[in-house]
């Protein structure tokens, strides 16, 4: 044990007993990893824990420590949460130990937002605020709760990262507990997975300290993402995400995008966007999950992407190219796109001899999309290959309600949504057996020769007195004329059908 580890161990928590006396070996080998690491050891760590996993006490201790033992005179230590109050909870942690153990009180001065040694060492805790965090030099970074930092403090998260190799041997500590697959911090969790410049620690719950009638009781209040994530450590998907992360994984199968396969029924799918938005076509196809099955999956044959800008939209010319090249090489398939904005484009298509199916949105259409989607993901009937944006949209859209049992995908903010609409409109296309109607079948064959006859009139003839329908008998109905029944004829054609004469 080195004298970081010495001095985190002999902290004195608030029931009085030593932190090394109380700790359990998963928070020896977190701290351990931390105060310890070997000349080419991983200075990173993603840490996450379920909530009462001592990850704020830890954190402090492991700081106290750093401040005491390892940090340089004059050296910085920093700790980042996504307001300044909730990471002025680890000075405050770090104001018991320094009150409770002996030693310790003329080694570390603490205040609000910072502490401080005779030598100069210094910890600030500050908020994860971008234009703050650029220029920094430190020995240690802290990072608390980064799973539910929102989006906007992604720039400080790089600003941090790309900070560290500044000073020699600076470690950066990441605990939290875990969150959605669909946030960001997810990527960065993947890549401490199988980086050897990483240390990733996940301790499942729950913790032995909670009682099991606390957790009876959390589990009824909390959705089943919820609890897993905060008591059983497990990132989870929320309830209204279109798709979980084990099923997108599992929807990987192919090794890129495919060929034309002659005999093979495609579908395009296109979203068409111009400016701060991007255009995105679909090209599917659906197959038999094995020989013989009247189960379908759809493939995802390829997916082409424009991004426009404000300064520099989406030129419609490249669009069209790019789809005339789609349909010469993929057996001239039938497309299908919202005409909103495209109108002019579905001409000229057609005029090429492409078979355009105008389709409009609307909340029927995009619950279609949704449901569609959702389907194929969850019963493991989609193929897609290793689109990095494909991926980041289907994990990043939520099914949301528009209309009571109506869904639509909604992109999370910052985030887009247009590959997965293309590719819906797509699916939609190979799923759907019909949409918006029903379909008539007219049999063929010959008209019967018929002799038109003035149809009898239903009024008595003159000076006749009115039928009386007694109780009992049946109102007198009047015959057919040949002409009526003719036209119930199956073979009947009449003025302006196919086939009429």
């Amino acid at each position: 044990m080195n004298a970081a580890m010495a001095v985190l161990a002999g902290l004195v928590m608030e029931s009085g007993q030593r932190w090394g006396e109380v700790a359990a070996p998963w928070q020896w080998d977190d701290a351990a990893g931390i105060l310890e690491p070997a000349d080419d050891g991983p200075r990173l760590h993603f840490l996450t824990r379920p909530r009462s996993g001592s990850k704020t006490s830890d954190l402090a201790g492991v700081a106290a420590a750093m401040l005491v033992e390892q940090i340089p005179p004059g050296g910085r230590a920093y700790a980042l949460a996504a307001d300044r109050d909730q990471a002025r909870l680890l000075t405050d942690a770090l104001s018991g130990y320094v009150s409770r153990t002996p030693g310790l009180r003329d080694a570390i001065t603490v205040d609000r937002y910072t502490a401080s040694t005779p030598t100069g060492t210094r910890l600030e805790v500050i908020s994860a605020d971008e234009a703050s965090s650029f220029g920094l030099r430190a020995s240690l970074f802290i990072l608390d709760e980064l799973t539910i930092w929102p989006t906007a403090l992604r720039g400080t998260w790089i600003s941090i990262l790309s900070a560290v190799p500044k000073v020699s041997g600076a470690r950066l500590v990441i605990l939290a507990s875990p969150g959605d697959p669909a946030h960001w911090s997810f990527a960065v969790r993947e890549r401490a997975r199988t980086s050897p410049a990483w240390r990733l620690s996940e301790t499942v719950g729950p913790v032995p300290w909670v009682s099991a009638d606390a957790l009876v009781e959390q589990k009824a209040l909390l959705t089943d993402s919820q609890y897993a994530r905060l008591h059983l450590g497990l990132w989870t998907a929320s309830e209204d995400r279109l798709t979980s992360v084990e099923n997108l994984r599992a929807a990987v199968r192919l090794d890129g995008p495919q060929d034309y396969r002659p005999g093979v029924t495609y579908r395009v799918g296109v979203d068409l966007g111009l400016r701060h938005d991007r255009t995105a076509i679909a090209v599917c196809h659906s197959e038999a999950v094995e020989e013989g099955s009247r189960t379908r999956r759809v493939v995802l044959d390829r997916m082409i992407v424009f991004a426009g800008t404000k300064e520099d939209e989406v030129k419609l010319a490249e669009v069209e190219l790019a789809l005339m090249e789609a349909w010469r090489r993929f057996g001239r398939p039938k497309f299908r796109l919202d005409p909103w904005q495209s109108i002019g484009l579905s001409q000229r298509l057609r005029r090429q001899g492409v078979a355009v199916e105008e389709w409009s949105y609307s909340p029927r259409r995009y619950g279609a999309i949704a449901t569609t989607l959702f389907t194929l993901l969850r019963d493991g009937l989609l193929d897609i290959y290793d689109d990095a944006g494909l991926i980041d949209e289907l994990a990043n859209v939520r099914l949301e309600e528009t209309l009571p049992g109506m869904t639509r995908v909604q992109h999370d903010p910052g985030k887009h949504e247009d590959r997965c609409v293309a590719l819906g409109m797509a699916a939609t296309a190979l799923v759907e057996k019909s949409f918006g109607g029903a379909r008539m079948h007219i049999p063929t064959g010959d008209v019967p020769k018929v002799q038109l006859v003035p149809p009898r009139s239903s009024a008595p003839p003159d000076g006749a007195a009115p039928a009386v329908v007694r109780p009992g008998e049946q109102r007198p109905v009047d015959r057919l004329t040949e002409f009526q029944r003719a036209r119930r004829h199956p073979g009947y054609r009449g003025p302006g059908q196919s086939g009429w004469r």
